[in-house]
């Protein structure tokens, strides 16, 4: 890849990506926040939790219409999981999440 492709795809489009990415941030924040509160852990946790994925997804790349943070559904599972084997394993299966996203 020479220099001006890497340059139109990562600043051809400056302005929008900075929009887009405050936007996002302003989303984000209380979808966090809401999520935690549900899942029933702290809302800083849910607030770490999406910088990191958010972080990850920016340097990795993503999709247009990729899904890259908490949903309702993921919520509502981990409650369960939360309640039955504590913090530790919602660490663990948001990892094995992730590795299963890779691999299809």
């Amino acid at each position: 890849m020479d220099l001006s492709t890497f340059k139109t795809e990562w600043f051809g489009n400056v302005r929008g990506d900075i929009l887009a990415g405050i936007v996002v941030a302003l989303a984000l924040i209380p979808e966090a926040i809401a999520f935690s509160l549900i899942a029933g852990v702290d809302p800083m946790i849910g607030l770490y939790a999406s910088f990191c994925i958010a972080v990850t997804i920016a340097f990795v790349g993503g999709r247009p219409g990729m899904i890259s943070a908490a949903t309702g559904a993921t919520a509502l599972l981990m409650v369960t999981l939360v309640a039955d084997h504590g913090l530790q394993y919602l660490l663990a299966a948001t990892i094995l999440t992730g590795v299963i996203q890779i691999i299809m």
